[in-house]
């Protein structure tokens, strides 16, 4: 997590300027009270974290089987009668759960 984001979770509105993630760099503008370097990286480790613990939601993302497979599947079970989509469809979902698990 850059130093920005880590200054925006802390104050939405805090304004300043700095160049390639370097603390020495950073100015704090129009009266916005400074913010600690000690109080910003421990916000960018909360925010890495936060960030690190949803790669399994990225992952599956990603390896779901589309929403027209989906709806393909799920029409052909519930008017046509036929569950051979929906079988193949709920086999790849449940893989990729499996796959990527929660932790």
């Amino acid at each position: 997590m850059d130093i920005a984001k880590a200054i925006k979770a802390i104050n939405p509105s805090a304004e300043f300027s700095y160049s390639d993630e370097d603390f020495s760099t950073l100015k704090w503008l129009n009266g916005t009270t400074p913010i600690s370097q000690e109080d910003i990286e421990a916000k960018r480790i909360e925010l890495q974290a936060e960030y690190d613990a949803l790669a399994y939601a990225r992952a599956r993302e990603i390896a779901y089987p589309s929403w027209q497979e989906f709806a393909e599947a799920y029409s052909e079970k519930e008017i046509g009668g036929d569950t051979t989509k929906w079988d193949e469809y709920v086999i790849k979902y449940n893989k990729v759960r499996t796959d990527n698990p929660k932790s």
